[in-house]
């Protein structure tokens, strides 16, 4: 069986400008992929194309193994997505667009269903524009799964949603991906996607950057160490043999893997100097790790 997204070599451009260079990527049946990148690094570009909103300028794009400008019939059928230029009509409530796109479906989920497992009961009779940001964005959700989807693209999919509906979101996309669904997510969100990604791929100027699980983009193996105090990272690279970095006045960065052995140095140092471990981490966050790879594509070269 193909992949359920496949985009290979794809190049987007709006006369001189090109949006998307030369990006490919894949997402398979039961797996989230989340896109991550700045503001203008060519994400919506993506989502856009392969939904076939959009013609690709150079290579394919493929969904369920078709193409979606040429078959986009097929595809809108089998396809959920929840995009940030989408909208319902200003009269309309929840209950009333989802009970209406429902028709559009031969086989499609129970609107009532959608409408409890989004908490949208208590403003299911509400019209469009009084609904609060979160509540607009949880009805599109369930426009996105109303149809049964075989691949799910979420664009942004927890933007002005509350931390309890922030819950409801992840707990539907660990179900969709169980029961066989493919998702493809853009997100700035970098917690969520650290929470919920089993690849990650890194947008920026218009290309991938890098892509992988989380441990393959974590770097080289390190000891992060938070202290309750300013501690001497002089002194603690001589202990350990190893460069010491300070990432702020309470964190050490080591440049080696943690053993049982280094953790013992590192807390003997600390008690002697009045000090404690107040954390660990054997490896940089998706947050630290995503700014570290930005700043390096944006440093200039020196000529």
């Amino acid at each position: 069986m193909s992949n359920a997204v496949e985009i290979s070599h794809l190049r987007v451009a709006f006369a001189s400008l090109v949006a998307v260079d030369d990006v490919s990527l894949h997402v398979d049946y039961g797996e989230v992929v989340t896109l991550l990148g700045p503001n203008g690094a060519g994400k919506t570009t993506v989502v856009e194309t392969l939904l076939g909103f959009r013609a690709p300028s150079a290579g394919t794009v493929r969904l369920h193994g078709l193409d979606p400008v040429r078959d986009h019939r097929e595809v809108v059928v089998r396809t959920g997505a929840l995009l940030q230029r989408g909208g319902v009509w200003f009269p309309m409530t929840p209950a009333q667009v989802l009970a209406l796109t429902a028709t559009y479906y031969s086989a499609p989920r129970d609107p009532r269903e959608l409408l409890a497992l989004l908490d949208l009961e208590r403003c299911a009779r509400t019209p469009w524009r009084r609904l609060s940001g979160g509540e607009q964005q949880r009805t599109l959700l369930a426009l996105a799964l109303l149809g049964r989807p075989r691949v799910l693209v979420l664009d942004e999919p927890t933007t002005g949603v509350d931390p309890e509906g922030r819950q409801v979101v992840r707990e539907i996309i660990r179900a969709e991906r169980a029961r066989g669904c493919a998702l493809l997510i853009t997100t700035h969100e970098l917690a969520e996607a650290e929470r919920l990604a089993d690849r990650l791929v890194i947008m920026n100027r218009s290309r991938v950057l890098v892509q992988g699980t989380l441990d393959e983009l974590a770097g080289h193996p390190e000891m992060i160490v938070e202290t309750s105090g300013p501690a001497d990272p002089v002194a603690l690279a001589t202990l350990l043999g190893c460069e010491v970095a300070l990432d702020g006045p309470l964190q050490l960065r080591f440049a080696t893997a943690s053993s049982p052995e280094r953790i013992a140095t590192v807390t003997g140092y600390l008690t002697s100097v009045g000090l404690s471990m107040v954390s660990l981490r054997t490896r940089a966050s998706l947050e630290e790790r995503y700014f570290e790879l930005i700043a390096e594509q944006n440093t200039p070269v020196p000529s």
